[in-house]
Order: structure tokens, then sequence, then C-alpha cells
């Protein structure tokens, strides 16, 4: 008897044994990951360089290559571009000219514009130490692996630029990790291809965004730039586009939701001074030699899961069919994209007519 008591207890305890194990086990299994381990540091990825851009027999206004960049858009903190514009020979073109740099999205075959500038009066931008910088964050779902760019100056001269482009990518952990691109609206290709302002014009204005419902922040990206003498003056005898200051609207579901100010940016104050033009005067909103303005404008988190009516509103105003200059038409050059992130691997907004 004392001998199945003995082995009915030491049955119990190789089965508690057991048991613990099994729970160990399972803790193991239920432990949380290693967080990956993320080192924070910037790294430049070099471009464009010392490219020739100019206007002629031969020559070439607008170029394209291939470039390799970071090898993946994930623990992206940010993505900084640097424009650099040398003189060819030391005689750069005499004009403030329209110039963008963009990236083609593979998947939808289309341009995106990441930055656009304004060329200075006939000299290079050297008093900028890095040349002009444009966050472009914003599109690090292109910005990775082998890209495609384009970088276009609308010059008119055999002299035009040698353009350097470089780009230094952050690493860290970001708000989020992964975003997507879309077009909204993209009359950027040069600076009479934008919209006419104050007459009658077909370009469409007006938009439907869905967005997706796991998009933890969505945000539109716009840059606008005015050109053109058209009249009637404003009443300090300033014509549009370039000239006349005017505030544009964002509507969404009909509501005015976003204010872009074309106001004076101090054009004076540009630290690359000492132009060989009309480099001082404030214009609408840009300055000879400088990047144009990114305006960013984030949507109400609402949104996410629906489809908003969008539309570019331009202020009202009237053109009288004459101009300060000889050259005829006001125009707004204007790019606008949504970009949408999350935590998660997340699809592009659907921007539909």
């Amino acid at each position: 008897m004392k001998n199945v008591q003995y082995a009915l207890i030491a049955s119990l305890l190789i089965s508690s044994v057991c048991t613990l194990q099994s729970c160990k086990e399972d803790d193991k299994k239920e432990e949380t990951p290693v967080p990956e381990e993320v080192v924070v540091e910037t790294i430049e990825y070099k471009t464009f360089e010392k490219e020739h851009i100019a206007f002629g027999s031969g020559l070439k206004q607008t170029v394209e290559k291939t470039f390799t960049l970071h090898p993946t858009s994930k623990n992206i903190d940010n993505i900084k571009m640097f424009v650099i514009l040398d003189c060819p020979d030391g005689d750069c073109n005499a004009w403030d000219v329209y110039a963008n740099i963009k990236v083609k999205d593979k998947k939808a075959d289309k341009w995106y514009e990441i930055g656009r500038y304004i060329t200075p009066y006939g000299i290079d931008n050297s008093a900028v130490e890095k040349g002009f910088e444009i966050d472009v964050t914003d599109f690090k779902s292109l910005l990775s692996g082998d890209v495609e760019l384009r970088a276009r100056i609308e010059t008119w001269g055999a002299d035009g630029w040698n353009l350097t482009v470089n780009f230094e990518v952050t690493t860290g952990v970001p708000d989020y990790q992964y975003s997507a691109v879309t077009d909204v609206l993209m009359y950027d290709q040069w600076s009479t291809s934008g919209v006419p302002y104050g007459v009658d014009h077909s370009k469409d204005l007006t938009k439907n965004i869905t967005i997706p419902s796991t998009s933890e922040e969505t945000v539109l990206r716009t840059i606008i730039s005015g050109w053109g003498h058209a009249t009637p003056v404003d009443p300090d005898g300033r014509p549009c586009a370039e000239w006349c200051y005017r505030t544009h609207q964002i509507k969404l579901n009909d509501v005015a939701t976003f204010d872009h100010v074309l106001s004076p940016l101090g054009c004076a104050d540009n630290p690359v001074k000492n132009q060989a033009g009309n480099w001082t005067t404030d214009r609408a909103g840009w300055c000879p030699g400088m990047a144009v303005p990114v305006r960013t404008n984030t949507l109400d988190k609402s949104f996410a899961g629906h489809t908003v009516s969008f539309e570019y509103d331009y202020q009202d105003w009237v053109a009288d069919g004459g101009n300060t200059s000889g050259n005829a038409g006001s125009y707004y050059a204007t790019s606008c994209f949504v970009i949408v992130k999350s935590n998660s691997p997340i699809d592009p907004a659907v921007v539909s007519e």
C-alpha cells in the first residue's frame, strides 16, 4: 500500500514540474519582442551634379535621370532636398525664372512636383550654404531605392545654369512609419501652364478625395506662384498675378477650410543678395533666388474613411485684357497633393473627378 502511495506522490510531483515547465514556455511565447534598434543619423545622397540646363541647339531645359537613394522608406524622420545653382563658365542666365524638381510615381506613371524654386538674376546661390532647402518628407514613399527625377528650369538662354541636387535623409522613429501620396492638382509644368487668372478657363479645380479609413493623419501639400502683369492693376499699382496680393482658399465639402495668403515674403532680406535685376521688390508669395514656399494643411481626422469634395478657389478678380509688360495673360502655377499617414502599411487616397 505504501508503495502505491509513493508512486502516486511521485507522479503528482512530475506532473507539477511539467506544468511549471509548460508555464515557463508559455511565458516565453508571450514575451514582447525586442524593438528594432534605430540608429539616428543623417545620410547624404547626391543626384544631379552640375547638370547644365539651358536653351538652344543641343541643350535641354528638362533633364531626367535615375539615381539610387536610401534603401528603405521605413524609420525615416525627414528628407531634405538641397538645390545648388552654379554659373556655367562664370556667366549665369540673366533672368529670374520658374524651375522645379519632380519625382516619378512609377505605379501611377506620373511626375510629382516635390519642390519649386525661382532662379536668381544672373548670379549663383552660393550665399546659401547647402543651396535652397526644401523639405520633401511627404514623398518618402517614392524617394527610396532606384528613383527617377526630373529637373526643369524655364531658361531661354544658352548660358543657363549648372544644377546640383542633393538629398539628406535623417533616420529615426517618425510619428508615422508609412505614408502614401496622390496628386490632386498638377498645373505646374511651366509658369504659363498654370491656371489662368481672371478669365474663363477649362482647368478642373474640383475633385473628390476618398481617404483610407486607416489614415491616422491626412495632409494637403500645395505650391503656388503667380506669373504675368495683367491689368487692371491694384490700387497700389500692382498687376496680376506676379505682383497682386491675393488670398485663395481650399474648400472641403463646400466649406472654406484653408486660406493660402500670397503676401510679401521680404525679398530684400533674401541671403542671395546683389542679384543683377529687380530682386528686392516683393512678389505675391515668392522671391527671385528662393524656394517657393510649401503650404501644408492637415485635415480633420473625422475625414478618414470618407469621400471629401475638394475645390481650389482663387480670389475673385476679372482681367480686362491689358498688361504692363507686353506679355498677355495671368497665371497661377499650382500643384496640390494629398498625403495619408499611418503606422501600418497604407494605400494612397483615391482622387476622382
